[in-house]
């Protein structure tokens, strides 16, 4: 059950979002956008723009701990998500999502525009959404991915997040 809501949680998080197609955005100031998977609420609560300063902040001020506890004394019926955050470079459309699984351990989603490769090979396309993810992860690794994503070091996203 927690796998089906983790998976759900980061599918809607990541498929709801507007796509712009223009790529040529010269990065000199990223910015930031944030959002929020209440477990007990069913739609997706997105809290705007974040400063880059303000990221970690956040990530520190949610109740993680309360909203697992809590989890663990309801019906399944009453959650919708696992506790989850997004944040994206609203720049480069590169993202990384959160999700508190038992206290002590994470799941980290990363999203990226990559061109993947089809028909055996054969020719690409452009995958505005490209999801990987990575499980079994501490508290310092999802530290260690957020500031990543806030120094734009895609390449470490990229190595960690298979």
């Amino acid at each position: 059950m927690k796998k089906v809501l983790i998976v759900l949680s980061f599918f809607l998080l990541f498929s709801c979002r507007n796509q712009e197609n223009d790529r040529s955005i010269k990065i000199e100031k990223m910015e930031f956008r944030a959002s929020f998977c209440d477990p007990f609420k069913k739609d997706i609560i997105e809290l705007g723009d974040i400063e880059k300063e303000k990221v970690i902040e956040k990530f520190h001020s949610i109740g993680w701990d309360d909203y697992l506890k809590r989890m663990s004394s309801s019906k399944e019926n009453e959650i919708y998500f696992s506790p989850s955050l997004e944040i994206e470079n609203k720049n480069n459309k590169n993202g990384i999502a959160i999700s508190a699984i038992d206290g002590k351990e994470w799941y980290i989603f990363y999203k990226r525009p990559k061109m993947v490769k089809k028909f055996f090979g054969l020719s690409e396309k452009m995958n505005e959404n490209y999801l990987t993810d990575i499980t079994g992860q501490t508290k310092q690794d999802v530290l260690d991915c957020l500031n990543a994503l806030l120094k734009n070091d895609l390449k470490f996203l990229e190595n960690k997040i298979k």
